[in-house]
């Protein structure tokens, strides 16, 4: 006996454990299938779920499953990423709770909290993943901290720098005084904010009068190099080679001419400041400035400031505007709307500055991994972001890849005490090159210290694809041999560059060849105002408590029904209750099977005919679905088979098949329907898995750990495209019949005649029983000549009439027509239009271009009727 109604919470916890327990997830090579991949974009170990990823996750799973279900050896490869700086700023807030701070520990220790703290909170993102119905092989999980991967990344490293492609120098990054770190650009989070301009004078030195420059920035006056203009700049052609003195300090420096200078931004005058920010930067090596770093790495003015030294950026900022208007240099303060960049984890303002790090050079790199994209040897999905990523690429520069943490990847760099640097694997090899090379035999360990710092955790992550099945430890395994190149690749085009481009890179780097053949780039999800989802705004709804309300399969169905590739998703909880409302009409669709009477018999004609009409949507609706997907087009392939399955089947099929009540329906019957569902199942489960489960396992007595999970991926046959045809006029009539109930207000139960006017009145003959049932008629007659008393419609060339007691005024029904016929008219002139646009014709799909013919056809035949029934009642 089948429940009443579907429970979801019960139904999902049973099946996935028996999927697990199974291990029907689980993937091996196996050189008679074709390998599908996917490798997880690694969350965060800080990590909880979020609406991001369940929207990545859910598609992945659809493709995962899709691919087991078509026979390929399916492997879905999870992991987490140990995120350097967000984890190290859990745990040393973890610590500072225990009252220790992190100075007052060794790294070691330090390292053994962070790894207790990742052992306890690092895995529970995975566990979320698992209440989507996310069908990872869980025995492959990875971190990229875990030692195998470590090693990778050693490597990695060491590889480069012997080809030259990394270096350590000064240079200017993205610095965080709270993390006490640098960043990536990733890792900036840029918001607007209302600044004040400050414009300030400075003297020239001659004492001929002064120059007025505006700035956000007054406490970096100090490590002023130059005041630059543009050459082009009237007012300022007398002043080029001059001098000023700086405000407070009286430092002397020139006033240069350089084309960067807007002439109308602000006065015209930029002070530049080489150490604190990266255009002045730019402009001091192009002129040879000097450069003079006020800031030290709290965020605090240092004693090269010579004013407020040791006070904040930010108070020093105040105290030196006060300093300015009392001595006369500061003359206007206007508000500005600005940028700036902030930690996307501390939140601290960022603050450009010179540093020395670590760099990695880009320019070769990004050499294979633009082209490939770019001749669609990887393909973007939707293919609109191949602008921003040659952009991107064609402007890269180094990456800064050292950070200043202890959580994360030490870099293997060693250094002798005269400061002489050797980059090996561990300090023993160090040990060995620097005794080879240098003839220091007399060396010991301990005379050798390692960088302090770690690598960016972009290091890690890009390697991914590779070292998830150890392919740079041992680049000849049977794993990456037969798993790598990955197929497709699920994630967010905000880290397109960041993440996307850099694991390319390194495929050719490592491989010499790509690490997967499609990039599907999801949307960002927002609320329903368009606003991007967060916890400061409280408009991010709970996963897990959408899960418990809607059931899994109705939020993951809810969240595809409107997530088009590239283009962001306006969630809304209607969404997870129209999944959710899916769900239970599959499930009482369900019901209405197994609770039928059955008896030995064949099906009726019209139920071998409506069965053959449904065979051929059903095979329709296939080939789209693997159009769609090719396409990447997730969201239409569902929305293809919600159509299918709601409409044709249960709205349309069902309806044709089922007995009068309390009547038994024919073994034949049932068994085909049956069979049909279970077809509808098959199709249904990449996008809800646990109730297709639930419905395909009661459907007949199974096998022990037999599962939907491999059953086989439904495949067309042959459509009949007459019969489609033949049957969407035959809905089309039903429709109209029961729009002229509702305005006439007649009840469904009684009983109405129709009469059909039609040059080809057999081709009603099969239909006929089919027409009766549907639309609750007592008859249908063919008739010669138009009846004037009755409701009357056209499909197609052919006219229907519905005798009423009763009828309505002939004038009222020539009004009806003629506004019809105008509306029929307009339509045809859009179909015609569309069918003499050539790149229509020749770009569609030929079916499309049959379709619209096919409307123009039905268009110019309920035209012809009409203007004939509008004569006969003029």
């Amino acid at each position: 006996m089948i429940d009443k109604n579907y429970a979801p919470q019960e139904i999902e916890q049973k099946w996935y454990a028996f999927w697990l327990e199974n291990k029907l997830f689980a993937s091996k090579p196996d050189p008679n299938k074709e390998a599908y991949t996917i490798v997880i974009p690694p969350p965060n170990v800080t990590g909880v779920l979020h609406m991001g990823h369940m929207l990545n996750n859910t598609i992945q799973d659809v493709l995962i499953r899709k691919a087991r279900m078509e026979g390929k050896e399916a492997c879905w490869v999870p992991g987490t990423d140990h995120a350097s700086i967000a984890t190290e700023a859990k745990v040393v807030a973890m610590l500072k709770e225990k009252g220790i701070e992190k100075k007052d520990i060794s790294r070691e220790g330090f390292l053994k909290y962070a790894f207790e703290w990742k052992d306890k909170y690092g895995g529970i993102i995975l566990d979320q993943l698992k209440k989507l119905g996310a069908s990872c092989d869980w025995d492959r999980t990875r971190f990229t901290m875990e030692p195998s991967l470590y090693e990778a990344v050693i490597d990695t490293f060491v590889r480069l720098y012997n080809k030259g492609l990394i270096y350590r120098g000064v240079r200017m990054v993205n610095w965080d005084p709270q993390g006490k770190t640098a960043l990536s650009d990733e890792e900036v989070i840029y918001k607007d904010v209302q600044a004040k301009l400050y414009h300030i004078q400075y003297p020239l030195v001659d004492g001929s009068g002064h120059v007025t420059i505006a700035t956000t920035r007054p406490e970096t006056i100090m490590a002023d190099a130059a005041i630059c203009v543009n050459p082009t700049d009237e007012r300022y052609l007398s002043l080029h080679g001059k001098k000023v003195f700086i405000p407070l300090i009286n430092r002397e420096i020139s006033i240069i001419p350089d084309e960067y200078v807007s002439t109308d931004f602000g006065t015209g005058c930029l002070k530049v400041t080489p150490a604190h920010d990266l255009n002045d930067y730019e402009l001091g090596i192009k002129h040879k400035l000097p450069v003079i770093d006020i800031i030290d790495d709290n965020g605090a003015l240092n004693e090269k400031a010579v004013l407020f030294v040791g006070v904040d950026r930010f108070e020093a900022r105040k105290r030196i505007v006060k300093q300015l208007t009392e001595e006369g240099y500061l003359i206007q303060t206007e508000e500005y709307k600005s940028t700036i960049g902030t930690s996307e984890r501390t939140g601290a303002v960022i603050e450009p500055k010179l540093s020395l790090q670590w760099f990695l050079k880009m320019e070769e790199m990004a050499k294979p991994a633009l082209e490939n994209v770019m001749n669609d040897n990887i393909q973007l999905h939707p293919a609109k972001f191949k602008n921003t990523y040659r952009s991107w690429m064609e402007n890269v520069h180094d990456w800064c890849i050292s950070r200043q943490l202890w959580w994360g990847q030490q870099i293997p760099a060693f250094y002798l005490q005269d400061g002489t640097l050797i980059v090996a694997k561990d300090k023993k090899e160090a040990l060995r090159i620097a005794r080879d090379k240098y003839q220091l035999f007399a060396l010991v360990e301990d005379d050798l210290t390692q960088d302090p710092d770690v690598l960016d955790t972009w290091f890690s992550s890009w390697l991914w694809p590779i070292s998830v099945f150890d392919g740079i430890e041992n680049p000849d395994n049977e794993e990456i041999n037969y798993y790598y190149p990955t197929n497709d690749l699920v994630t967010g085009p905000d880290i397109l560059f960041f993440w996307v481009a850099r694991m390319i890179m390194a495929g050719y780097e490592w491989r010499g060849e790509l690490p997967f053949r499609n990039v599907y780039l999801t949307g960002i999800v927002r609320d329903k105002q368009g606003r991007k989802m967060s916890k400061s705004l409280g408009n991010s709804p709970d996963p897990l408590e959408l899960i418990e309300k809607f059931g899994a399969d109705g939020v993951r169905s809810g969240l595809l029904f409107s997530a088009p590739a590239g283009n962001d998703l306006l969630f809304d909880d209607k969404l997870c209750e129209q999944g959710r409302n899916f769900s239970n009409k599959i499930w009482n669709a369900f019901r209405l099977l197994k609770g039928l009477e059955v008896q030995e018999g064949q099906s009726l004609p019209e139920h071998v005919l409506a069965t053959e009409w449904f065979e051929s949507k059903l095979s329709q609706t296939i080939l789209d679905v693997q159009d769609h997907f090719q396409k990447f087009r997730i969201s239409d392939a569902l929305l293809s088979i919600y159509n299918l399955v709601w409409d044709d089947y249960c709205a349309k099929y069902l309806e044709i098949i089922k007995p009068p009540y309390q009547s038994p329906i024919a073994s034949e019957t049932i068994a085909t329907a049956l069979g049909l569902f279970d077809q509808l199942m098959r199709l249904l489960h990449p996008y809800m898995p646990f109730i297709t489960e639930e419905i395909w396992q009661n459907m007949e007595e199974r096998k022990a750990g037999i599962s939907i999970c491999k059953a086989e991926f439904p495949k067309a046959k042959p459509v009949q495209a007459s019969i489609i045809t033949q049957f969407d006029s035959l809905f089309e009539i039903v429709t109209k019949i029961r729009e002229i109930r509702n305005t006439k207000q007649i009840s469904p139960k009684v009983a109405l005649s129709l009469c059909i006017k039609s040059e080809q009145p057999q081709a009603y003959a099969s239909l006929e029983a089919i027409l009766i049932k549907l639309a609750n008629l007592d008859s249908v007659t063919f008739i010669q000549e138009s009846i004037s008393e009755a409701q009357t419609f056209v499909v197609k060339s052919d006219q229907f009439f519905v005798p009423l007691a009763n009828d309505e005024d002939p004038a009222v029904l020539k009004e009806e027509s003629e506004k019809e016929l105008v509306y029929l008219e307009g339509f045809k002139k859009s179909v015609e239009a569309k069918l003499a646009n050539e790149k229509f014709v020749q770009n569609a799909k030929a079916d499309l271009v049959e379709r619209e013919r096919q409307k123009l056809s039905d268009a110019e035949n309920k035209i012809k009727s009409l203007k004939e029934l509008i004569a006969r009642l003029s």
